[in-house]
């Protein structure tokens, strides 16, 4: 993600914090202990304290299939999602995130589960319980007007309605606003999507585009993400948009641009060197790692930032105020597609490792653009840190704060010359690599960095992310 506000400097934690999924589950209607048969609820929160309450646990989501289908006069969405999962214990009853939206009825296989709301989860319990290990669907039947989601540290997400449509988009929440979901990063998984929508109007999402098909006024737009997808990187826009289609590299290019932004402007411009961009990026990290391209540019306000959602970025007008080309904000989003899309968090508390990579993305492709280069960027950066603030672990409120974009930055640029360029670009390949497709933690990283390198590196990147002085320059 990149923003265009900075969240304040704050207050400091030095150690992990670990939360007891069970005692949550406690108070939310999840691990109330084994029942009689052995089978037990799987827990109500994936154990994160960066997103409490979001995530569950007792299975593991391999794709979702949605069908939905949204009026903007109106502002109602209905759908069904059919779920794949696999129980990973013994599962009397499971949750699955969802927000606002009422549920009509759930199908766990052929038959009819029970149901109930709580806080922001849609609580099964299926009519037998489900052995770990077994393969099982459900089928959620829901409708209504989608809400965003308020957060007054980290911003809104969720489902937005706009003037012309709607927009699904935000970090960390999003998913759950618009299909039942396990909304955490550490469980990905493919989608399918069918959206329809008045004739003329567009409906975007991520991934591959399918075939569309029209009906008594009403058009259905397809995606298929067959790489697997964080449930945050998902996202749908719908509106008014000049939608360009082509091909890149052998494979579909869909970008598009708000219709009442400039066809010309600086947005088009900027969003149309994507193919550029993501060439060079590859050149750096790896081949790149999905089977399609794009973006698209948004003209709400509201939207102050810029989101990696896989595939397909999506950028907020503020980044091109003034008409101004900004081919640096493509650049981190496109290079989110190695650092956050196919290298996936485990935890948020790791969120450098999106970040912190996708900012020295952008001090590589404006030395490249013939800008400044990295080296004077890291010097220039160097001298204005608080050294105060850390990268890893930075607490809640400040997961989109300096220390996290910029800082890690610093420290990536520092790994690099301590390594020098051939092994650096080697563990940055051998990571997008090796860890493609899954989730990493900090820990993860160094190991793999001192295996290739044949040094010892913690020390280096506690420096660089957590050290609380100014350490010294490689």
């Amino acid at each position: 993600m990149a923003r265009t506000r900075r969240t304040p400097a704050a207050g400091r934690l030095t150690a992990t914090t670990t939360v007891l999924t069970c005692v949550v589950a406690l108070l939310t209607a999840g691990c109330t202990g084994d029942d009689s048969d052995g089978f037990r609820p799987g827990a109500a929160d994936a154990g994160d304290p960066y997103v409490p309450g979001h995530g569950n646990g007792g299975y593991d989501v391999t794709h979702y299939g949605l069908e939905v289908r949204y009026d903007p006069p109106t502002d109602r969405l209905t759908g069904r999602a059919v779920i794949t999962a696999t129980a990973t214990q013994d599962l009397s009853r499971f949750n699955l995130d969802l927000v606002g939206l009422d549920v009509a009825t759930v199908r766990v296989g052929d038959a009819t589960a029970d149901h109930r709301r709580g806080d922001g989860e849609l609580v099964v319990t299926p009519r037998d319980g489900l052995p770990r290990g077994r393969q099982f669907t459900v089928t959620v039947d829901y409708a209504g007007v989608p809400t965003a989601v308020e957060d007054g540290s980290l911003g809104s997400g969720g489902f937005l309605h706009t003037a012309d449509g709607a927009v699904a988009l935000g970090q960390p929440d999003s998913a759950a606003t618009w299909f039942p979901v396990n909304d955490h990063p550490s469980d990905k998984a493919t989608y399918d999507l069918a959206v329809t929508v008045p004739d003329g109007v567009a409906a975007l999402s991520n991934g591959v585009p399918g075939p569309k098909s029209s009906a008594e006024g009403w058009t259905t737009w397809r995606w298929s993400e067959r790489t697997p997808m964080a449930s945050y990187l998902s996202t749908l826009v719908i509106g008014d948009y000049r939608v360009v289609t082509g091909t890149h590299a052998g494979r579909p290019m869909v970008t598009a641009v708000a219709a009442s932004l400039p066809a010309t402007g600086a947005a088009a411009g900027s969003l149309a060197r994507t193919g550029e961009i993501v060439d060079f990026l590859a050149s750096r990290f790896g081949p790149y790692p999905f089977d399609s391209y794009g973006g698209i540019v948004i003209a709400d306000e509201r939207i102050g930032y810029a989101l990696e959602t896989q595939s397909r970025p999506v950028y907020g007008p503020a980044f091109f105020a003034d008409d101004r080309p900004n081919p640096g904000v493509v650049a981190h989003e496109l290079a989110h597609q190695w650092f956050g899309d196919s290298v996936s968090l485990t935890r948020w508390s790791d969120i450098w490792l999106n970040e912190g990579f996708a900012s020295y993305a952008e001090w590589l492709w404006e030395e490249h653009d013939g800008g400044r280069t990295a080296q004077r960027t890291f010097e220039l950066q160097y001298a204005k840190t608080d050294w105060s603030q850390p990268s890893v672990e930075p607490g809640r409120e400040l997961m989109f704060g300096t220390a996290v974009y910029k800082r890690g930055a610093l420290a990536v640029h520092a790994l690099r010359r301590t390594v020098g360029d051939d092994t650096f670009f080697r563990i940055l390949r051998t990571w997008t690599s090796e860890r493609a497709t899954g989730n990493a933690t900090t820990a993860d990283l160094v190991a793999l960095a001192e295996r290739v390198a044949g040094r010892q590196l913690r020390p280096l990147f506690d420096a660089w992310l957590v050290g609380g002085s100014a350490p010294t320059l490689p």
